[in-house]
C-alpha cells in the first residue's frame, strides 16, 4: 500500500475539481477522482500518473443519485481518504417557477444531500484516525438569494461550519470555500454568458492555492480574491430587501440570455 497521503475529489473532471486534481498530485498526492463522465476521468488520471509517478483511482458515480452518493461513500468507507474535497457542481438555466421539481431536486441533492453525507462519513473516519481534513466548496452566492443554487450552497456554507465547530479540537480540519465568479466550463454548459467585466473573474489556480492555503492554516470559511474577500466582509451589513432586489436583477438578466 502506498504510502503517500490520498485525496478524494467530487467532481474532478473539469474547473475545480480538475485544478484541486492537478495541484494535489503535483504535491505528491495519490487521488479518487470522481464524476459522472469516464473518459475525461480516465485522460486526467493517466496524465497525472505520467506526470507525477503518483496513483489516480477513478471512481464514476452521479451524485444526484442514491446509488452514486452510497458509492463515494463506500469507498470512503473502505480506503483511507486523507483529504476530501466536495467539489461537484450543478447548474440549472430557469428560474424557480419554470423548473422541474424534480431537477431541482437533483441539484440540492448533489449540492447539499452529498456534501453533508460525505463530509459526516470521512470526518468520522478521519477523527478515528486522528487527522485529515474536509473541503467543502460552496459559493459566495450563498449570501444571495439567487435560486435553488443559492439556498443549497447557503446550507453547505452553514453545515460546514457547524461541522468544523464540533471539531475544533480535534486535529481534523474543515473548510468551506467561498469563490466568486470563477473562469471553468459552468457557464458554458449552461448555454450562459459570463456576467461582469473580465477584472472580476478569478483563475482556477488562485482559487485552489488560496484555498488550500486557507484550509491548511485552520480556517473554517476561506474566500478566494482580495474583492471578494472585501465583498464577503461587507454583505452581512446589506439590508436583505437590497439583497433580493440584486439578486432578482441577476436572475434576470441570466433568464434573458438563454
Amino acid at each position: 500500500m502506498s504510502l503517500r497521503p490520498r485525496a478524494l475529489i467530487t467532481g474532478a473532471s473539469s474547473g475545480l475539481g480538475r485544478g484541486y486534481a492537478r495541484t494535489l498530485a503535483a504535491e505528491g498526492y495519490d487521488l479518487v477522482l470522481v464524476a459522472r463522465d469516464e473518459a475525461r476521468l480516465s485522460v486526467l488520471a493517466e496524465q497525472l500518473q505520467t506526470a507525477q509517478n503518483i496513483h489516480a483511482e477513478v471512481a464514476v458515480a452521479d451524485l444526484s443519485t442514491r446509488d452514486g452518493i452510497d458509492a463515494v461513500i463506500d469507498i470512503i468507507a473502505t480506503q483511507p481518504v486523507d483529504v476530501l474535497i466536495n467539489n461537484a457542481g450543478f447548474g440549472l438555466r430557469g428560474t424557480l417557477l419554470d423548473t422541474d421539481i424534480a431537477e431541482l431536486n437533483d441539484q440540492d441533492r448533489v449540492l447539499t444531500v452529498a456534501v453533508r453525507e460525505l463530509s459526516l462519513a470521512a470526518a468520522r473516519r478521519m477523527q478515528a484516525r486522528g487527522r485529515g481534513g474536509v473541503i467543502n466548496v460552496s459559493s459566495l452566492a450563498a449570501v444571495t438569494t439567487m435560486g435553488q443554487y443559492a439556498a443549497s450552497k447557503a446550507s453547505t456554507l452553514v453545515f460546514t461550519e457547524a461541522l468544523a465547530g464540533e471539531l475544533k479540537d480535534s486535529p481534523v480540519t474543515v473548510t468551506v470555500v467561498l469563490p466568486g465568479f470563477v473562469r471553468t466550463e459552468f457557464h458554458s454548459r449552461l448555454g450562459v454568458e459570463r456576467p461582469g467585466p473580465g477584472l472580476i473573474w478569478l483563475g482556477v489556480d488562485q482559487v485552489v492555492r488560496e484555498s488550500l492555503r486557507d484550509a491548511r492554516a485552520g480556517r473554517v470559511v476561506s474566500v478566494p480574491g482580495w474583492g471578494y474577500r472585501l465583498a464577503a466582509l461587507a454583505a452581512p451589513a446589506v439590508p436583505r430587501p437590497l439583497m433580493r432586489w440584486g439578486s432578482t436583477g441577476f436572475s434576470f438578466a441570466r433568464s434573458r440570455r438563454r
